[in-house]
């Protein structure tokens, strides 16, 4: 017979995980889209690659400004009101692109549009805390940051073929890009908010018994957190861990943004068109949106976190180094698509360690404070990949950088203290969840 743990956790899973991947999908579709409206943005506007990286990388300024008060907000208003909110305004605001003129309005919109969309990541990573014990979160985070990823892979080939439309109603083809983008955005702020169910004690859509089931575990996990580690908002700013893991969250969102924003300028340097570069800029991020899936049910399996996390890094450390030496375009290619396995596959195992000693408001404030942390990398890595490409004619030297930081960030994760609490919270109820149950429930 069923299990009640088996049953309710299923009906979770089919419940959250697809709604709230289609969601991260569309935030992240709207930040890549720049990378490929690029391909003719920067022509018509005459930016050069360090103006290009000041744009994109100025997104991430206001977005580390607001994100932890966004998080707190969140706290005490609900999800489902809040996550309405940053989707609308994003929208708005990602919209808004289309209609830039001048390096002035681009970093204004930018800037804006980071203010609009701060704290939807660890937004939503925190709500997922909510509904999934500790067991299962490195298979459902896996499931809902692989939408960073496909983004990419369903983004690249649509991005550039609404280049096409160019002239069309009189708009630029990039300007199309922007504006037919953000529509999905604005429509989902609408469904988030008649879908979205704040805490598991409010979910009608679970039987009686299995609301109460979920209540109790989640609770009794908590509990065990706060006992060991009872934290102020301000004790997890000062925390050493919550430091370390910034550190290791820098390094992840400087690789990951540097295959995001100039991976298609990279392409199309092989003498591509701009559906060829489209296209061919999709193989890296397919590989890692399989990796993302692979890395974190290994990672569940083995119930362990660190170590797989500092490989991560070293993979996507050699596959740069190896791209930047390396003339060929088919290697080169390769090479990226090492980059990007490793780039990617970190993301659900580091983003499970957290939450594995944080609860409550210290969880949502110390997620949103390690991912502002590493949202600096935005900013910084964005801005020093342009100016590079413009100094020296190339992107290599920019990922030989983003190599020596992959590096920093895998030493920062060993110097974590290896506590087992950050390889897989203790198991609290009578019947644990084996890694086999887990397998059975998604």
């Amino acid at each position: 017979m069923e299990s009640i743990e088996t049953r309710t956790m299923a009906k979770v899973s089919r419940r959250l995980i697809p709604f709230v991947i289609i969601c991260y999908f569309v935030a992240y579709l709207d930040r890549v889209n720049l990378s490929f409206a690029a391909l003719e943005m920067n022509k018509d506007l005459k930016f050069s690659a360090t103006v290009y990286g000041i744009g994109a990388g100025v997104f991430f300024i206001s977005y580390f400004l607001l994100e932890t008060p966004s998080n707190i907000i969140l706290l005490k208003m609900g999800a489902r009101r809040w996550i309405a909110r940053i989707m609308f305004t994003w929208g708005i605001l990602s919209g808004g692109m289309a209609f830039i003129w001048d390096e002035t309005s681009f970093y204004v919109v930018r800037f804006l549009f980071g203010a609009a969309e701060a704290g939807f990541f660890p937004g939503i990573l925190f709500y997922l805390t909510l509904y999934f014990p500790a067991a299962y979160r490195g298979r459902m985070v896996s499931m809902y940051m692989v939408a960073i990823p496909v983004s990419a892979v369903i983004g690249a080939p649509l991005s550039t073929s609404i280049l096409y439309m160019d002239g069309f109603l009189g708009f630029k083809g990039w300007q199309w890009i922007f504006i037919s983008e953000a529509i999905p955005a604005l429509v989902l702020s609408v469904v988030t908010w008649f879908y979205m169910t704040d805490h598991p004690s409010q979910a009608k859509w679970l039987e009686p018994e299995e609301r109460d089931w979920l209540v109790k575990r989640q609770e009794a996990e908590v509990r065990q957190r706060e006992a060991a580690h009872s934290m102020s908002i301000w004790q997890v700013m000062k925390n050493p861990k919550v430091l370390a893991l910034g550190i290791a969250g820098y390094g992840i969102a400087n690789e990951i943004y540097g295959l995001t924003y100039f991976l298609p300028q990279i392409v199309k340097q092989f003498g591509l068109s701009n559906m060829q570069t489209g296209l061919v800029s999709a193989i890296p991020f397919a590989v890692g949106a399989v990796a993302m899936i692979w890395y974190g049910r290994r990672s569940d399996r083995l119930l362990e976190r660190r170590s797989h996390t500092a490989v991560t890094f070293l993979i996507t450390a050699v596959g740069l180094i190896l791209t930047a030496i390396t003339p060929n375009p088919y290697l080169r290619l390769l090479f990226l698509c090492v980059a990007s396995f490793g780039a990617f596959a970190v993301l659900p195992v580091f983003w499970s360690m957290p939450t594995a000693f944080l609860s409550g408001a210290a969880a949502a404030a110390g997620v949103a404070y390690i991912n502002s942390i590493a949202n600096i990398a935005g900013f910084v890595g964005s801005y020093l990949m342009g100016w590079l490409k413009d100094l020296t004619g190339t992107y290599d030297t920019g990922l030989l950088v983003i190599a020596g930081v992959c590096n920093v960030a895998a030493f920062a994760i060993l110097c974590v203290h290896h506590d087992k609490e950050l390889e897989q919270a203790p198991i609290v109820d009578d019947t644990p969840p084996t890694p086999g149950r887990v397998a059975e429930i998604v």
